[in-house]
């Protein structure tokens, strides 16, 4: 299925996403569920993400229904590089549709056309989660390895290290089946 998304800025109104998100099924591979007050902080960091970076809701192009999140933020590497990273999900009800791929893609054009000081755009879905890992390589990032990553912290993880030319020079992002 090739179905349209549209990212729309995260606002106060979408807590109720966070919510739906943080279930034992859907954190199993981010630590577990979140406590209120960790929900509650993270709305209150994806409201006030105004640049460097932006947290969005997606939703479908043809109905406008909530269907994930989706967002960039700076990271700084080991090296000491700072590089863009991204992470999404995708409620259950819509999972296996390509949403996050769509998704991916589209925030891929948003940080390309914001330009900004970083050349790549990195995710580092644990080595375990095949669908995120499926979602970076249709997304068409390239694998750059594996590294040890702490998500939640405190919690640390064997995860690849994807990756995308986001530069304005870059070509957009091919289409993998």
């Amino acid at each position: 299925m090739n179905e349209e998304v549209r990212l729309v800025p995260w606002s106060d109104e979408d807590f109720w996403v966070l919510e739906a998100c943080n279930t034992p099924a859907m954190t199993a591979n981010l630590g577990g569920p979140e406590s209120a007050e960790k929900l509650a902080d993270r709305h209150r960091r994806y409201v006030a993400l105004r640049g460097p970076g932006r947290m969005y809701r997606v939703e479908l192009a043809a109905t406008g229904e909530t269907v994930g999140s989706i967002g960039y933020w700076e990271h700084q590497q080991d090296d000491g590089e700072t590089v863009w990273e991204t992470g999404w999900s995708v409620l259950s009800a819509f999972q296996g549709r390509g949403l996050a791929v769509a998704a991916a893609r589209a925030v891929i054009e948003v940080v390309r056309a914001d330009g900004g000081p970083h050349r790549t755009l990195h995710a580092y879905p644990r080595m375990s989660h095949g669908a995120s890992n499926a979602v970076c390589r249709k997304a068409g990032f390239q694998l750059a390895g594996t590294l040890t990553f702490e998500y939640p912290k405190g919690h640390w993880e064997t995860s690849h290290d994807w990756w995308v030319d986001v530069s304005a020079t870059a070509r957009p992002t091919a289409a993998t089946p």
